[in-house]
């Protein structure tokens, strides 16, 4: 095999590893951090697999990471907002969206969506195998290092938009960082330039919870004294992310 087939393979062994770990976190409710783990390594299993795309069992593996992903997303957002809640003193609020957590946990670890993600990891490396046997993954450096950079363009053609999308720009800064650190070889990114995209990203990430808990707002009452805080918040944390957003453009148009 190549050294990138390698290197895929060898990353889709280590995902597995923490896949697994997450499960059994999740089943046995060890600690409060194991739904963010787990939703962390489906996020760079995606990431890993996006520049795949048209080898065999890719579709049905990004497919499995989506259907979890999905699941997941509103049960970590309930987590994030309980941790704000804690932060301002509203204890009681902050309980009632983590009551029955340990069954939430568990129920995640004998998911559908789990096993089957589980159950088509655990053959990729067999896929991945015999697509370089019949000759499916020649030339795979220059196919990921082509693909990855499709993904910078987008990224500097959105930011160049006066009317950029925020929540767009969020996912592309996503797709951008996480891709590079999947294939770090390649070196699309510097440091500096990972910095700006972290960056980026949790000063969107800061707008974007803002701005969903401002609409919970308007059906649970129990967040009404928290609303002119994150109205407040939300437009700082916008000016914010100009600020950050403006430096990223600068950047890659050094790159």
């Amino acid at each position: 095999m190549s050294a990138m087939l390698d290197h895929v393979v060898s990353q889709i062994l280590a995902l597995q590893v923490r896949l697994l770990a997450c499960r059994e976190r999740l089943a046995a409710n060890t600690d409060s951090e194991a739904l963010h783990d787990l939703r962390i390594a489906v996020r760079r299993l995606r990431s890993l697999l996006r520049p795949l795309r048209g080898l065999p069992g890719v579709e049905q593996l990004e497919g499995a990471a989506k259907a979890l992903g999905t699941l997941t997303t509103p049960l970590r957002d309930r987590e994030v907002l309980a941790a704000e809640l804690f932060g301002r003193g509203l204890s009681e609020a902050a309980q009632r969206r983590l009551a029955g957590r340990g069954k939430t946990f568990a129920s995640v670890a004998s998911c559908a969506q789990l096993a089957r993600l589980l159950a088509i990891v655990d053959a990729f490396p067999l896929f991945l195998r015999a697509a370089d046997r019949e000759g499916l993954v020649d030339a795979l450096g220059k196919r990921i290092d082509k693909r990855l950079d499709k993904q910078w363009r987008k990224l500097r053609k959105a930011l160049a938009d006066p009317a950029h999308d925020r929540h767009r720009l969020r996912l592309l800064i996503k797709r951008a960082r996480y891709g590079d650190e999947a294939y770090p070889q390649l070196e699309h990114a510097g440091k500096k330039l990972q910095r700006l995209l972290k960056k980026a990203q949790s000063d969107l990430g800061a707008w974007h919870d803002r701005l969903q808990w401002l609409l919970q707002v308007r059906e649970d009452a129990d967040l009404a004294v928290c609303k002119t805080d994150w109205q407040q918040q939300l437009q700082e944390a916008a000016g914010k992310s100009d600020v950050t957003l403006d430096a990223l453009q600068v950047a890659l148009k050094q790159r």
